[in-house]
């Protein structure tokens, strides 16, 4: 290899090392962070409920009673009966055992139950207030966080 070549394959070889180096320069070395846990004040926790509906099929059973035959009313008798019947509650229908030889049919019966599924939580720690949605209740007091990072600004 000739001597002259020498300082032009040196030069070949730095040129990648010089771009990686004059990359880095701009980039900012990340501050190492300084993490600490306190102690907040709650003041207030709101459960957030879920509303679930189940059907279910019961079976019922009722009394067979025998169909009373509709009188001929006519008159004042009319509307003294038309008053009872408006005054009186309905018949209720008696439930019975499927043993003892009632009607008995499936009827659907809707149910709806509700959970908590979250806790919407109002906090204060030193003096700020903060809301947060928790998937716990946090009793009186609710741990933090703190983070304390310096911001770095780019040289001109």
């Amino acid at each position: 290899m000739p001597r002259s070549a020498l300082p032009l394959l040196t030069l070949l070889l730095a040129m990648p090392v010089a771009a990686a180096w004059a990359q880095q320069a701009d980039e900012l070395v990340p501050q190492a962070e300084n993490v600490r846990t306190e102690f907040a004040q709650v003041m207030r926790v709101e459960p957030v409920y879920e509303t679930l509906r189940a059907t279910s099929m019961v079976e019922r059973c009722e009394a067979s009673t025998p169909v009373q035959a509709e009188e001929v009313r006519t008159g004042f008798s009319r509307v003294i009966g038309a008053v009872r019947s408006a005054l009186t509650p309905d018949p209720k229908v008696e439930e019975v055992a499927p043993s003892a030889g009632g009607e008995c049919r499936m009827v659907p019966v809707d149910r709806e139950f509700r959970r908590p599924i979250a806790y919407d939580v109002d906090y204060i720690h030193k003096g700020v207030k903060y809301r947060a949605r928790l998937p716990y209740d946090p009793g009186n007091r609710l741990r933090v966080r703190v983070s304390v990072t310096p911001i770095v600004s780019q040289a001109p």
